[in-house]
Protein backbone atom coordinates (compact mmCIF):
# COMPACT_ATOMS: atom_id res chain seq x y z
CA UNK A 1 0.00 0.00 0.00
CA UNK A 2 1.14 3.83 -0.54
CA UNK A 3 0.10 6.50 1.54
CA UNK A 4 -2.96 8.16 -0.35
CA UNK A 5 -2.12 12.25 0.17
CA UNK A 6 1.15 12.44 -1.37
CA UNK A 7 1.93 14.75 1.71
CA UNK A 8 -0.78 16.57 1.02
CA UNK A 9 -2.58 17.33 4.61
CA UNK A 10 0.31 16.86 6.62
CA UNK A 11 1.67 20.50 6.21
CA UNK A 12 -1.34 21.63 7.52
CA UNK A 13 -2.15 18.88 10.16
CA UNK A 14 1.08 18.53 11.41
CA UNK A 15 1.59 15.14 13.79
CA UNK A 16 0.48 14.21 16.93
CA UNK A 17 1.47 16.90 19.78
CA UNK A 18 3.84 14.71 21.90
CA UNK A 19 4.92 10.68 21.58
CA UNK A 20 2.41 9.27 23.21
CA UNK A 21 4.36 5.91 23.68
CA UNK A 22 2.12 3.19 25.25
CA UNK A 23 -0.58 5.61 26.04
CA UNK A 24 -4.41 6.64 25.04
CA UNK A 25 -4.56 10.55 24.28
CA UNK A 26 -7.36 11.81 22.98
CA UNK A 27 -7.34 15.89 22.58
CA UNK A 28 -10.92 18.12 21.97
CA UNK A 29 -10.44 21.03 19.32
CA UNK A 30 -12.85 23.65 18.58
CA UNK A 31 -16.76 22.27 17.30
CA UNK A 32 -19.88 23.67 16.42
CA UNK A 33 -23.38 22.19 16.69
CA UNK A 34 -23.25 19.08 14.83
CA UNK A 35 -19.28 18.91 14.52
CA UNK A 36 -16.55 17.92 17.13
CA UNK A 37 -13.20 17.41 16.19
CA UNK A 38 -10.38 15.32 17.74
CA UNK A 39 -6.84 14.22 17.60
CA UNK A 40 -5.94 11.10 19.01
CA UNK A 41 -2.83 9.10 19.64
CA UNK A 42 -3.28 5.15 20.59
CA UNK A 43 -0.83 2.53 20.45
CA UNK A 44 -2.01 -1.12 20.18
CA UNK A 45 -6.12 -2.23 20.32
CA UNK A 46 -7.35 1.40 20.99
CA UNK A 47 -10.89 0.26 20.38
CA UNK A 48 -13.32 -2.18 20.98
CA UNK A 49 -16.04 -2.84 18.48
CA UNK A 50 -18.43 0.17 18.81
CA UNK A 51 -21.23 2.27 16.71
CA UNK A 52 -22.21 5.92 16.70
CA UNK A 53 -24.73 7.78 15.26
CA UNK A 54 -22.20 10.28 13.17
CA UNK A 55 -20.41 10.11 10.36
CA UNK A 56 -16.48 9.86 10.95
CA UNK A 57 -14.10 11.27 9.04
CA UNK A 58 -11.19 11.24 9.43
CA UNK A 59 -7.51 11.32 8.81
CA UNK A 60 -4.35 9.09 9.54
CA UNK A 61 -1.28 11.81 10.63
CA UNK A 62 1.29 9.17 11.93
CA UNK A 63 1.30 5.33 12.40
CA UNK A 64 -0.78 2.69 11.02
CA UNK A 65 -4.65 2.50 11.87
CA UNK A 66 -6.22 -0.61 11.07
CA UNK A 67 -9.89 -1.59 11.69
CA UNK A 68 -12.31 -3.86 10.64
CA UNK A 69 -15.45 -2.61 9.50
CA UNK A 70 -18.34 -4.48 6.93
CA UNK A 71 -16.50 -7.82 7.66
CA UNK A 72 -13.09 -6.81 6.52
CA UNK A 73 -9.78 -5.24 8.00
CA UNK A 74 -9.18 -2.25 6.88
CA UNK A 75 -5.26 0.32 6.78
CA UNK A 76 -5.43 3.61 6.41
CA UNK A 77 -1.77 5.22 6.22
CA UNK A 78 -0.55 8.83 6.90
CA UNK A 79 -2.25 11.17 4.63
CA UNK A 80 -5.64 8.93 3.77
CA UNK A 81 -9.03 9.49 4.99
CA UNK A 82 -10.95 7.17 7.10
CA UNK A 83 -14.75 7.38 5.97
CA UNK A 84 -17.55 5.45 8.73
CA UNK A 85 -21.33 5.79 8.18
CA UNK A 86 -23.34 6.16 10.86
CA UNK A 87 -24.47 3.19 13.04
CA UNK A 88 -21.61 0.81 11.20
CA UNK A 89 -20.17 -1.59 13.71
CA UNK A 90 -16.22 -1.06 13.88
CA UNK A 91 -13.01 -1.56 15.90
CA UNK A 92 -10.01 0.40 15.55
CA UNK A 93 -6.26 0.04 16.55
CA UNK A 94 -2.38 0.40 15.78
CA UNK A 95 -0.79 -1.75 12.71
CA UNK A 96 2.67 -1.51 13.84
CA UNK A 97 4.10 -1.38 17.54
CA UNK A 98 5.13 2.25 17.43
CA UNK A 99 1.03 3.14 17.11
CA UNK A 100 -0.84 5.60 15.17
CA UNK A 101 -2.47 9.02 15.45
CA UNK A 102 -5.50 10.95 13.65
CA UNK A 103 -7.90 13.75 13.45
CA UNK A 104 -11.09 13.40 13.10
CA UNK A 105 -13.91 14.72 12.92
CA UNK A 106 -17.64 13.73 14.10
CA UNK A 107 -20.58 14.78 11.46
CA UNK A 108 -24.26 15.22 12.18
CA UNK A 109 -25.73 13.47 9.13
CA UNK A 110 -28.82 15.78 9.22
CA UNK A 111 -26.25 19.03 8.22
CA UNK A 112 -24.84 16.62 5.29
CA UNK A 113 -29.00 16.17 4.62
CA UNK A 114 -29.39 20.37 4.51
CA UNK A 115 -25.91 20.65 2.56
CA UNK A 116 -27.09 18.12 -0.13
CA UNK A 117 -30.69 18.97 -0.17
CA UNK A 118 -32.27 15.89 1.49
CA UNK A 119 -32.71 12.35 0.65
CA UNK A 120 -30.80 9.15 1.24
CA UNK A 121 -26.96 9.49 3.32
CA UNK A 122 -24.56 9.18 0.40
CA UNK A 123 -22.63 5.86 1.35
CA UNK A 124 -18.68 5.16 0.56
CA UNK A 125 -18.36 1.82 -0.27
CA UNK A 126 -14.64 1.94 0.84
CA UNK A 127 -13.70 3.62 4.15
CA UNK A 128 -10.23 3.79 2.98
CA UNK A 129 -9.98 7.05 0.54
CA UNK A 130 -7.09 8.77 -0.73
CA UNK A 131 -6.56 12.60 0.13
CA UNK A 132 -6.56 13.00 -3.65
CA UNK A 133 -10.28 12.51 -3.91
CA UNK A 134 -10.77 15.65 -1.99
CA UNK A 135 -12.76 17.71 -4.54
CA UNK A 136 -10.31 20.94 -5.93
CA UNK A 137 -11.25 23.82 -4.25
CA UNK A 138 -12.22 22.00 -0.84
CA UNK A 139 -9.64 23.60 1.77
CA UNK A 140 -8.00 21.67 5.03
CA UNK A 141 -10.22 24.24 7.41
CA UNK A 142 -11.43 20.85 8.75
CA UNK A 143 -8.04 19.46 9.97
CA UNK A 144 -7.00 22.74 11.87
CA UNK A 145 -9.11 21.72 14.97
CA UNK A 146 -8.00 24.40 17.32
CA UNK A 147 -9.07 27.45 15.42
CA UNK A 148 -12.34 28.34 16.14
CA UNK A 149 -15.31 27.91 13.95
CA UNK A 150 -17.40 30.60 12.95
CA UNK A 151 -20.92 30.50 11.00
CA UNK A 152 -19.58 30.89 7.91
CA UNK A 153 -16.33 28.36 8.16
CA UNK A 154 -19.08 26.04 9.76
CA UNK A 155 -20.90 25.84 6.38
CA UNK A 156 -17.49 25.76 4.49
CA UNK A 157 -16.51 22.52 6.50
CA UNK A 158 -19.80 20.63 5.87
CA UNK A 159 -19.90 21.72 2.14
CA UNK A 160 -16.57 20.26 1.90
CA UNK A 161 -17.14 17.00 3.57
CA UNK A 162 -20.52 16.95 2.03
CA UNK A 163 -18.74 16.91 -1.54
CA UNK A 164 -16.36 14.51 -0.20
CA UNK A 165 -19.09 12.09 0.94
CA UNK A 166 -21.08 12.39 -2.42
CA UNK A 167 -17.51 11.98 -4.42
CA UNK A 168 -16.82 8.97 -1.95
CA UNK A 169 -20.07 7.16 -2.38
CA UNK A 170 -21.31 4.46 -4.54
CA UNK A 171 -23.60 5.13 -7.70
CA UNK A 172 -26.83 5.52 -7.13
CA UNK A 173 -26.70 6.49 -3.29
CA UNK A 174 -27.93 9.91 -4.66
CA UNK A 175 -31.72 9.49 -4.97
CA UNK A 176 -34.48 11.57 -4.85
CA UNK A 177 -35.14 13.33 -1.73
CA UNK A 178 -37.50 11.74 1.05
CA UNK A 179 -41.34 13.18 1.14
CA UNK A 180 -41.20 13.13 5.14
CA UNK A 181 -38.12 14.88 5.54
CA UNK A 182 -39.70 18.16 7.31
CA UNK A 183 -42.23 15.52 9.64
CA UNK A 184 -39.37 13.38 10.64
CA UNK A 185 -37.49 15.99 11.49
CA UNK A 186 -39.68 16.80 14.02
CA UNK A 187 -39.34 13.71 15.56
CA UNK A 188 -36.35 14.05 15.96
CA UNK A 189 -35.75 17.36 17.40
CA UNK A 190 -37.82 16.44 19.48
CA UNK A 191 -35.74 13.38 20.79
CA UNK A 192 -32.82 15.62 21.16
CA UNK A 193 -34.27 18.40 22.98
CA UNK A 194 -35.18 15.93 25.94
CA UNK A 195 -33.20 12.97 25.03
CA UNK A 196 -33.98 11.71 29.14
CA UNK A 197 -37.03 11.03 28.55
CA UNK A 198 -38.84 7.98 27.60
CA UNK A 199 -41.88 8.46 24.64
CA UNK A 200 -44.46 5.91 23.82
CA UNK A 201 -43.53 5.11 19.76
CA UNK A 202 -47.71 6.59 19.51
CA UNK A 203 -46.17 10.15 20.83
CA UNK A 204 -43.94 10.09 18.12
CA UNK A 205 -46.07 8.72 15.08
CA UNK A 206 -48.78 12.08 16.46
CA UNK A 207 -45.69 14.23 16.50
CA UNK A 208 -44.63 13.24 12.57
CA UNK A 209 -48.24 12.42 11.39
CA UNK A 210 -46.95 8.55 10.38
CA UNK A 211 -47.43 4.90 10.91
CA UNK A 212 -44.42 3.64 13.24
CA UNK A 213 -43.20 1.73 10.29
CA UNK A 214 -43.07 4.30 8.15
CA UNK A 215 -41.40 6.24 10.75
CA UNK A 216 -38.44 4.16 11.51
CA UNK A 217 -37.71 3.76 7.85
CA UNK A 218 -37.73 7.17 7.28
CA UNK A 219 -35.87 8.20 10.50
CA UNK A 220 -33.11 5.35 9.31
CA UNK A 221 -32.65 6.61 5.50
CA UNK A 222 -32.72 10.73 6.62
CA UNK A 223 -30.83 10.33 9.30
CA UNK A 224 -28.61 7.25 9.42
CA UNK A 225 -30.04 5.62 12.86
CA UNK A 226 -33.12 4.61 14.25
CA UNK A 227 -35.46 7.26 16.90
CA UNK A 228 -34.09 4.72 19.65
CA UNK A 229 -30.48 4.92 19.02
CA UNK A 230 -30.74 8.55 18.21
CA UNK A 231 -32.04 9.14 21.34
CA UNK A 232 -28.93 6.66 23.42
CA UNK A 233 -26.84 8.79 21.82
CA UNK A 234 -28.08 12.19 22.85
CA UNK A 235 -28.33 10.89 26.34
CA UNK A 236 -24.49 9.91 26.14
CA UNK A 237 -23.91 13.60 24.89
CA UNK A 238 -25.52 14.56 28.48
CA UNK A 239 -23.47 11.55 29.86
CA UNK A 240 -19.90 12.93 28.64
CA UNK A 241 -20.45 16.62 29.58
CA UNK A 242 -21.19 15.39 33.07
CA UNK A 243 -18.20 13.73 33.37
CA UNK A 244 -16.08 16.61 32.53
CA UNK A 245 -17.53 18.65 34.60
CA UNK A 246 -16.77 16.31 37.67
CA UNK A 247 -19.92 14.57 37.95
CA UNK A 248 -19.63 11.12 39.24
CA UNK A 249 -20.35 8.04 36.59
CA UNK A 250 -23.67 7.32 38.91
CA UNK A 251 -25.19 10.50 39.25
CA UNK A 252 -24.22 11.21 35.17
CA UNK A 253 -26.58 7.95 34.57
CA UNK A 254 -29.17 8.82 36.45
CA UNK A 255 -29.34 12.95 35.47
CA UNK A 256 -29.23 11.38 31.81
CA UNK A 257 -31.78 8.85 32.24
CA UNK A 258 -30.63 5.75 32.03
CA UNK A 259 -32.01 2.79 34.68
CA UNK A 260 -28.70 2.55 36.35
CA UNK A 261 -24.46 3.34 36.23
CA UNK A 262 -24.08 -0.42 34.71
CA UNK A 263 -26.83 0.61 31.93
CA UNK A 264 -24.97 3.55 30.95
CA UNK A 265 -21.52 1.97 31.26
CA UNK A 266 -22.72 -0.85 28.28
CA UNK A 267 -24.15 1.68 26.39
CA UNK A 268 -21.21 3.96 26.55
CA UNK A 269 -18.71 1.56 25.59
CA UNK A 270 -20.90 0.09 22.58
CA UNK A 271 -20.98 3.52 21.52
CA UNK A 272 -17.28 4.85 21.95
CA UNK A 273 -15.89 1.54 22.01
CA UNK A 274 -14.05 2.36 25.55
CA UNK A 275 -15.39 2.64 29.13
CA UNK A 276 -16.53 5.89 30.93
CA UNK A 277 -13.41 5.45 33.16
CA UNK A 278 -10.98 4.90 30.14
CA UNK A 279 -12.52 8.02 28.18
CA UNK A 280 -12.30 10.51 30.57
CA UNK A 281 -8.92 9.13 31.73
CA UNK A 282 -7.20 9.37 27.73
CA UNK A 283 -8.69 13.36 27.38
CA UNK A 284 -5.81 15.67 27.11
CA UNK A 285 -7.64 18.61 27.20
CA UNK A 286 -6.26 21.59 25.48
CA UNK A 287 -6.46 25.11 26.81
CA UNK A 288 -9.75 26.71 26.93
CA UNK A 289 -11.70 23.68 25.61
CA UNK A 290 -12.41 22.11 29.32
CA UNK A 291 -15.93 21.04 28.81
CA UNK A 292 -18.16 19.62 26.52
CA UNK A 293 -20.69 22.29 24.96
CA UNK A 294 -24.05 21.68 23.17
CA UNK A 295 -24.94 18.37 22.13
CA UNK A 296 -21.66 17.04 23.73
CA UNK A 297 -19.35 19.42 21.57
CA UNK A 298 -16.00 21.41 23.13
CA UNK A 299 -17.43 24.66 23.83
CA UNK A 300 -14.59 27.05 24.19
CA UNK A 301 -14.08 28.80 28.10
CA UNK A 302 -12.64 31.44 29.21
Amino acid sequence: MKPGGGGRLEPLCGRPAGDGAGRARIRFGSGAEGIERLEAYFSGQAFAPHRHDTYAIGVTLAGVQTFRYRGEQRHCLPGQFHILHPDEVHDGGAGTDEGFGYRILYLDPRLVQEALGGGPLPFAPSPVVDAALLPEGSSCEAWEIDAPIDEVSRIDIVVAMANLLVAASSEGSRRPAAPAFARVSRVRDSIAARPAERRPMAELERLAGLDRWTLARQFRALFGTSPSRFRTLRQLDGVRRSLLGGVSLAQAALEAGFADQSHMSRRFKSAYGLTPAAWVSAIAQGPGFSRLGDGGRPRETT
